[in-house]
């Protein structure tokens, strides 16, 4: 709230506290309840899960780019572009580890199939 208003950014903030469904209000000391039927309460409660799956979906990826920076192109010859398209294919560095020389080459030219394949079959 402090942050928002900082900036001029004077809209409605509530905080909910899960498990007992607590409703924060800014200047408040004491939170509130809502009966566990309420319509309003249905409403925040979806509010909160959404922008959380939000925040939980965007930090996955984030970890995911990473992934692919760390380990896909740490072996040498293989590029960004390379290692999506594995990823977008395989759906993850285990299926990628897994695969044989005859599914990377379906996706990547025979130099950088054999490079991955090698790679993690030491």
């Amino acid at each position: 709230f402090q942050a928002l208003s900082s900036l001029g950014i004077t809209i409605p903030v509530i905080g909910l506290a899960k498990r007992i469904e607590e409703i924060f209000l800014p200047h408040q000391k004491d939170p509130f309840n809502l009966p566990k039927t309420s319509p309003a309460l249905k409403l925040v409660q979806h509010l909160r899960d959404e922008a959380h799956r939000f925040a939980i979906t965007y930090h996955r990826k984030l970890k995911s780019r990473n992934t692919i920076r760390t380990e896909l192109t740490s072996i040498a010859g293989i590029g960004e572009k390379t290692a999506f398209r594995l990823l977008e294919y395989f759906g993850s560095i285990d299926a990628i580890a897994k695969a044989t020389l005859d599914e990377i080459k379906s996706i990547t030219g025979k130099n950088a199939a054999e490079t991955v394949y090698r790679y993690f079959r030491p």
